[in-house]
């Protein structure tokens, strides 16, 4: 008989009570932690949070108004427009007054219990409204005794500790991936010229990425989104989490066709979607949204496509545009004057060839850590979802699940 197994069989052989989240957590508005310039800089100490997918928008170096939270004392930061949130363990200032900060009733629970079950919630909200108040902390949760709540972490931060140093990994390889790709890039490099079979310095062609593309700007499709369209909407949400969250439209103002490049033109200070690529892989699939480039390879008789776009990705000449205060956009004639190395067709093709394996390694969701990453955390979404739904029958169910683990 299992840890678990004989805590439920003993204080809750009938399942457990369910209690608005409200009565087990209380909230903290931000207003005194909001920062008051945006002028951030990498080597500033605090953090300036959201809770949303970017997480850390900057450093700031402002010492008054931090929330300090710790490994000792840490904090849930929620987005009170989205339903977002966040586990925080550090200090840190917040954005914008759109956030709570919650924290643990401790007499009957833990934050980190709490943590796991606004995951199990799996609410996110598309309507811009306060939720906390009105509408999230009124949802019902299991409140089992501490003893049991304990054990549930114990078993579900096994699980989050393994994909944290999964997925750490997987971002110094894409740090590895970034340098070694500006290395292989950067034509001035002797040991690039060593290194890299047929290479020929005198044969590089240096050209404006204007004389090599043409150019089309996005349109705005915002007031004709529809979840079941036939198209997919090319947004900078789309391109950043390379088309893993899109949306759809019936509508196709821009069509796109295979082996076009998208790009980013505008993003919040030192974001990370500034100037991103993709390439588009199917004709009639998608369009473009606004404030979105789009190149179509206009000298393919000596210009790779694929090599195109790992020069176009992420490029320094535009990522210097970010000036780290306020938003960054990028102007049609920024992109366009760019200089674009051009060496033999040859050496192009190795260049692919590399970095398509490098590319392979950090994001293909079919194998190595990618994949790892995902199938640890449906892993964890299981066991999270079945040993959080307590009922009547709650018991047999955990304990069927806890000697599935074991075995």
């Amino acid at each position: 008989m299992t840890k678990l197994e004989e805590l439920i069989n003993e204080l809750c052989p009938d399942g457990v009570e369910y209690v608005p989240i409200k009565e087990i957590t209380k909230f903290e508005q931000p207003t005194k932690y909001i920062v008051k310039s945006t002028n951030y800089r990498d080597d500033f100490n605090t953090p300036v949070l959201t809770a949303g997918q970017t997480f850390i928008l900057g450093y700031t170096n402002e010492t008054d108004g931090i929330y300090n939270a710790s490994k000792e004392h840490p904090v849930i930061i929620f987005d009170d427009f989205t339903g977002a949130f966040k586990w925080v363990d550090f200090p840190f200032k917040v954005k914008s007054s759109a956030m709570k900060m919650i924290s643990a009733n401790k007499d009957v629970t833990t934050l980190r219990y709490i943590y796991h079950v606004m995951g199990h919630l799996n609410f996110i909200s598309s309507e811009h409204k306060r939720l906390w108040i009105g509408i999230y902390s009124a949802f019902r949760v299991p409140l089992p005794p501490l003893s049991i709540q304990s054990e549930i972490v114990h078993i579900l931060d096994s699980f989050t500790l393994l994909t944290a140093e999964l997925t750490a990994e997987l971002t110094a390889r894409q740090k590895q991936y970034a340098f070694y790709r500006d290395y292989l890039l950067d034509f001035s490099n002797e040991d690039v010229t060593k290194k890299i079979p047929d290479i020929d310095c005198s044969n590089i062609e240096y050209v404006r990425l204007n004389e090599i593309v043409v150019f089309q700007n996005g349109k705005a499709h915002e007031q004709v989104v529809d979840e079941n369209g036939k198209y997919i909407l090319v947004t900078s949400k789309a391109i950043s989490t390379n088309m893993k969250q899109v949306r759809r439209t019936n509508t196709n103002l821009l069509p796109l066709f295979t082996n076009d490049i998208v790009m980013v033109m505008s993003d919040l200070p030192n974001g990370k979607a500034l100037a991103k690529c993709l390439i588009i892989d199917e004709n009639d699939k998608y369009t473009l949204n606004q404030r979105i480039g789009c190149f179509k390879n206009n000298a393919v008789e000596k210009v790779i496509t694929k090599y195109l776009y790992y020069v176009l990705n992420r490029n320094k000449q535009l990522l210097k545009y970010d000036n780290s205060v306020d938003q960054t956009n990028l102007r049609k004639n920024d992109i366009l004057n760019i200089i674009i190395p051009i060496p033999p067709l040859s050496v192009q093709e190795n260049i692919v060839k590399i970095l398509d394996r490098f590319d392979k390694l950090n994001n293909d969701m079919s194998e190595g850590l990618p994949a790892e990453i995902e199938a640890r955390k449906k892993q964890y979404e299981y066991y999270r979802d079945t040993l959080l739904s307590f009922d009547d029958k709650a018991c047999s169910q955990i304990v069927k699940v806890e000697r599935e683990r074991e075995s």
